[in-house]
């Protein structure tokens, strides 16, 4: 199942990418065509803290629309505008820096692994008004910055509470996957030490174009990541080069901290960013990204004034 949050004729809804790719199952008018009542949430952060019985009820409307002839039901992709799948998270999103090998060595700019590489995760946060979705503007606020930099990441959707979660149980936590750009900016990030500023910029986490549910990708920690900018390939990695592992991470923020569904836990990004390119090449009004994980589609946006 791969869930959608879209407006269409001016209201936000939840929906399913059906099969094709180039459709939408609407939740609520499947309800009422396929289960004679509406029970599910009408936000992404509602029906996944609604857990199991939310999950059943979308598991029938999919099969039930897979094998209806009648069609009207459904929408097509380019009459929606898509949203992030959260398009307000309830709180700040944990992102992890340093969790490729080579970004970090490229991030301080050193050859030797045991400067570079951390011993512990990099833990930082991105305010929810960072968050726009696929096809948004990301503003350049040049006012401010000249170097507003990229990063493709894999984000882990949570899908239960919890606190001081085993690695070994982390996994049953996890209600899904999607792409996150921990758009940055390099000078604000420098010059104010810690990195909130310089990550929380206004549009700086685009995000979607859908959340894919777990079952979807059983092995998260072996997926292609890779992004361009104008057709020009920048980032091109696996997860399987992860410092920290998927279930590391979940068990060291879970520690003292407790995640809630729909917390999100963007995990890094691989080698490749704009400042650590000679010359730095950072993003300009106009510039057009494309963020392609394996199993989770392409998130694209243009950077705007």
């Amino acid at each position: 199942m791969r869930f959608i949050t879209y407006e269409y004729a001016g209201q936000s809804a939840l929906g399913l990418l059906a099969a094709s790719g180039q459709h939408i199952i609407p939740l609520e008018a499947g309800e009422r065509r396929y289960l004679g009542d509406v029970k599910l949430p009408s936000t992404m952060l509602a029906l996944i803290e609604q857990g199991d019985s939310a999950l059943e009820r979308v598991q029938a409307i999919a099969v039930k629309s897979a094998n209806d002839p009648d069609t009207s039901l459904l929408l097509q992709l380019n009459q929606v505008r898509l949203l992030a799948p959260i398009p307000r998270p309830l709180k700040n999103i944990f992102c992890i820096g340093k969790n490729y090998a080579e970004h970090a060595m490229e991030f301080d700019q050193t050859a030797n692994p045991d400067v570079a590489i951390p011993k512990y995760p990099v833990i930082f946060t991105k305010a929810p008004t960072t968050v726009i979705g696929p096809g948004a503007g990301i503003k350049s606020h040049s006012q401010i910055t000249q170097a507003l930099d990229y990063e493709v990441e894999l984000a882990v959707i949570i899908g239960k509470r919890g606190s001081y979660i085993k690695p070994e149980e982390a996994m049953d936590y996890i209600f899904g996957y999607t792409i996150l750009n921990d758009i940055t900016a390099r000078d604000l990030q420098k010059h104010h030490l810690q990195w909130f500023r310089g990550k929380s910029l206004d549009t700086s986490a685009p995000m979607g174009p859908y959340i894919a549910h777990k079952c979807l990708i059983p092995d998260p920690g072996n997926l292609t990541v890779s992004l361009t900018v104008n057709g020009e390939t920048r980032q091109h990695a696996s997860t399987a080069d992860f410092i920290f592992t998927i279930p590391t991470l979940i068990s060291t923020i879970s520690a003292g901290i407790t995640l809630e569904a729909g917390d999100i836990i963007s995990t890094g990004t691989p080698a490749g960013v704009g400042a650590a390119r000679k010359p730095p090449q950072f993003l300009r009004a106009g510039d057009v990204l494309e963020l392609t994980i394996s199993g989770l589609g392409t998130l694209s946006n243009t950077v705007i004034d």
